[in-house]
C-alpha cells in the first residue's frame, strides 16, 4: 500500500512524504493490535457458547475452534513496532490487511451456521454482533483502507446473503438493512481516511517547512558570522599597512612643517585621514554589535548640538551649491549627547549625499512627551521598493559602481543600530524624485532635569577640539617603550615619537619588553608609559602581555593599548579592561594627547 499526494511536484519528496504518512497510519492501526485481539478471542468465547448451548449445532464447535484458531495465529506472528524502518510500511500495512480479511472470512461463516434455524433472537443477536463488530473495527482501521475492507466486507457478505437466501419479506428486510449500513461504513470510513491522510500530509509538510526555514535561519547566521569575521579580518589587515603609513606621514608632516614640501605632506595625511575614517565607521558597527558602547543619557540642548553640525557640513553643502538650514528650536530632549551626534551627522550626511539641488533642512518640534528631529532633504528619494533596504550594510540606491563620494553605505546601518541602542525609534517616508524625510523620536527633558545639568557637550567635534587645544598644554612623557611585532610599526612609532622630542625605545616580544624594563631600571631611567599592540606575534594575546609587563617592576606602569581589532568579542574584552586604547590608524594628534593624559594621571 501506499499513500501519494495528489499533485506531485517532486517524486523523491513526494515519494518520502507518502512513506511518512503510511508509516502513520500502520503504527494507528498497530497500536491497539494486542488489545484488540485478545479481547476479540474473550468475545468469540463468550458468543459461541451462548449461540451453542441456545441451538445445539456441533457445526458451531468446529466454526469456533477455527476462529480461536485464527485469534491465536493473529496474536502471535510477527508485528510491526516502533522500531522497523520506514520503508518497510507497506509491508506491515499488507500483512495487517490480510489477518483482519481472514479473521473476517472465518466470522463469515457464522451467519450460514445460525441463520438457517428460522431462530429470530438469535438471529438478531448474530446481527447486533456482527454491527457492533464492524463500527468498532471501522474506527480503528480507518488509516488503512484495504484493511477496513477486508474486516467489514467477508462478514457483513456473509451476514447479508445469509439472510437473503432465506427468500421471506423479514430476512430480505433484514438483508437491505445490513446492505446499506454496509454502505454508510465503507463511506465513512473512506471519508475519514482521506481526512487523516491529509492532516498527516499537511503535518509533515510543515515540519518540513520549519526544518528548511531553521536550516535557512542557521545559514544565515553562519553567513553573518562569517561576514563579521572577514570585516574583523580585512579590517584589521588594512588597518595595519595604514597605521604605519599615518605614522610615517605624521612624522613628515611634522619635520615639513615649515617648508614648501609641507603641502603635499599635508595632502597625504587628508587622504590617509580619510580612508581611517571609513575604517573607523566600519569599527563603529563592530562597537555596536559588540555592546562596548553605552549610552550615557542626560539633559541635552538641541541649539547647542545643532550648531557644530551646521559648522561642519555647511562647507560640503556650498561646495554643492545647496541650502543648509539648521533652524534653532530652543528645545532640551533626554538622550546621549555624542551619539545624537553621531545619529543626526549620518542623517545629514546621508542626506547631503543623495541631494543635487536644493537642500537640506534640520527642524527640531516638540510633539506630546516628544521630540521630533527632522532632517528633510530634496534629494532623488528612495523607491518604495528599496525602502526596506536602506538600513542594511553597504546597500547603496543606485551606485552600482560604487561610487567613492557617496561613502560606504554604512551610514544608516549605524543610524539603525544607534536608535536602537538609544531608545529613539527613527521614521522615513519618501518621494522618488522629491526628496526624503527621516525623523528621530526623542524623549522630552523636563524642566527639572535642565537646570542643574548645564549645558552637556555640543558635539563630539567640539570635545575633540577643547582635548586637543588642552593636549598641547600637557607634558609629554620622556621615555616611552612600545611592543609591536611588524618592524614597519616600530620604526613609523619610533619616527613620530622622536620628532617630538620622546626617548623612544620598540621591541618585538613580551620577552624582549622584559628585558628592555630590567634594564631601564638598572640604569635609573625607567620607561614613563608602555605602549603594546593587541595582537603579537604566535597568537600572544597584546592586552595580556601589556597587563604581565606594566606590573612586573613593581609601581603600576600607565599602559596604553593600540589595536586594529574590529571582533566584537575581542573589543567587548578590551572594555571590561578598562585599559586605555587607541584604534589603529592612529591620528598622531590622539595618540599624543593620550599619552600626555596618561603622564598627568601617573
Amino acid at each position: 500500500m501506499s499513500v501519494q499526494p495528489a499533485a506531485p511536484s517532486n517524486p523523491v519528496a513526494d515519494h518520502e512524504l507518502g512513506q511518512r504518512v503510511l508509516r502513520e497510519h500502520v503504527a494507528s492501526v498497530y497500536s491497539t493490535y494486542s488489545v484488540s485481539t485478545l479481547t476479540h478471542m474473550a468475545f468469540v468465547v463468550v458468543f459461541g457458547s451462548i449461540i451453542y448451548s441456545q441451538l445445539k449445532d456441533p457445526s458451531l464447535l468446529f466454526w469456533l475452534a477455527g476462529l480461536l484458531m485464527a485469534d491465536i495465529y493473529v496474536f502471535f506472528t510477527p508485528r510491526w513496532t516502533p522500531s522497523r524502518p520506514v520503508r518497510e510500511s507497506a509491508y506491515w500495512a499488507r500483512k495487517i490487511s490480510r489477518v483482519v480479511t481472514l479473521v473476517s472470512m472465518v466470522t463469515a461463516v457464522v451467519p450460514w451456521l445460525i441463520v438457517p434455524h428460522n431462530n429470530l433472537p438469535m438471529t438478531s443477536l448474530l446481527m447486533a454482533v456482527i454491527v457492533g463488530s464492524c463500527a468498532r473495527a471501522a474506527q480503528s482501521l480507518w488509516p488503512l483502507k484495504p484493511a477496513l475492507f477486508g474486516y467489514t466486507m467477508p462478514m457483513s457478505l456473509g451476514m447479508i446473503t445469509a439472510l437473503a437466501w432465506q427468500g421471506d419479506g423479514l430476512h430480505l428486510f433484514l438483508a437491505a438493512a445490513g446492505a446499506a449500513y454496509l454502505l454508510l461504513t465503507l463511506y465513512a470510513g473512506i471519508g475519514q481516511h482521506k481526512l487523516l491522510t491529509e492532516s498527516l500530509m499537511l503535518r509533515f509538510e510543515n515540519e518540513a517547512l520549519a526544518a528548511r526555514l531553521g536550516e535557512q535561519i542557521a545559514a544565515t547566521e553562519r553567513a553573518s558570522e562569517e561576514k563579521t569575521r572577514f570585516l574583523g579580518t580585512a579590517s584589521h589587515d588594512l588597518r595595519q599597512p595604514l597605521h604605519a603609513i599615518a605614522l610615517f606621514g605624521a612624522a613628515l608632516e611634522n619635520e615639513l612643517r615649515d617648508r614648501p614640501e609641507g603641502r603635499n605632506a599635508e595632502r597625504l595625511m587628508r587622504a590617509v585621514n580619510a580612508l581611517g575614517a571609513s575604517l573607523d565607521t566600519m569599527l563603529d558597527v563592530s562597537r555596536l554589535d559588540a555592546g562596548v558602547i553605552t549610552p550615557a543619557p542626560q539633559p541635552v540642548q538641541l541649539d547647542a548640538l545643532f550648531l557644530p553640525l551646521n559648522h561642519t557640513f555647511a562647507a560640503r553643502a556650498e561646495q554643492k551649491e545647496l541650502q543648509l538650514r539648521v533652524r534653532a528650536s530652543g528645545l532640551w530632549v533626554h538622550s546621549d549627547p555624542q551619539l545624537l551626534h553621531r545619529m543626526l551627522s549620518n542623517l545629514i550626511d546621508n542626506a547631503l549625499k543623495y541631494t543635487m539641488r536644493g537642500g537640506v533642512t534640520v527642524t527640531a518640534r516638540e510633539r506630546g512627551e516628544s521630540v521630533w528631529i527632522e532632517v528633510r532633504d530634496t534629494g532623488i528619494g528612495i523607491p518604495p521598493e528599496q525602502s526596506g533596504r536602506i538600513f542594511e550594510e553597504f546597500y547603496q540606491i543606485n551606485n552600482p559602481g560604487r561610487d567613492r563620494s557617496r561613502g560606504l553605505g554604512i551610514g544608516l546601518s549605524i543610524v539603525q543600530r544607534l536608535s536602537r541602542l538609544l531608545g529613539h525609534p527613527v521614521q522615513m517616508h519618501s518621494r522618488p524624485g522629491r526628496g526624503t524625510h527621516f525623523r528621530v523620536v526623542v524623549p522630552i527633558a523636563s524642566t527639572l532635569e535642565r537646570a542643574p545639568a548645564g549645558l552637556p557637550p555640543a558635539s563630539l567635534a567640539e570635545a575633540s577640539a577643547a582635548d586637543e587645544r588642552s593636549a598641547s598644554a600637557l607634558a609629554l612623557p620622556g621615555r616611552v617603550l612600545l611592543l609591536d611585532d611588524e618592524l614597519e610599526i616600530r620604526e613609523a612609532m619610533m619616527g613620530l615619537l622622536r620628532s617630538h622630542s620622546i626617548d623612544a625605545h620598540a621591541v618585538a616580544s613580551e620577552a624582549a619588553a622584559g628585558a628592555a624594563l630590567r634594564h631601564a631600571a638598572r640604569e635609573g631611567r625607567p620607561f614613563d608609559l608602555l605602549m603594546c599592540d593587541y595582537r603579537l606575534a604566535d597568537g600572544v594575546d597584546g592586552l595580556d602581555a601589556g597587563l604581565r609587563l606594566s606590573q612586573s617592576g613593581g609601581a603600576a606602569m600607565p599602559l596604553l593599548l593600540i589595536t586594529g581589532e574590529t571582533s566584537p568579542d575581542r573589543l567587548q574584552r578590551v572594555r571590561e579592561s578598562q585599559v586605555p586604547v587607541l584604534f589603529k590608524p592612529v591620528v598622531a594628534d590622539q595618540l599624543l594627547l593620550a599619552m600626555a593624559g596618561l603622564t598627568v594621571a601617573r
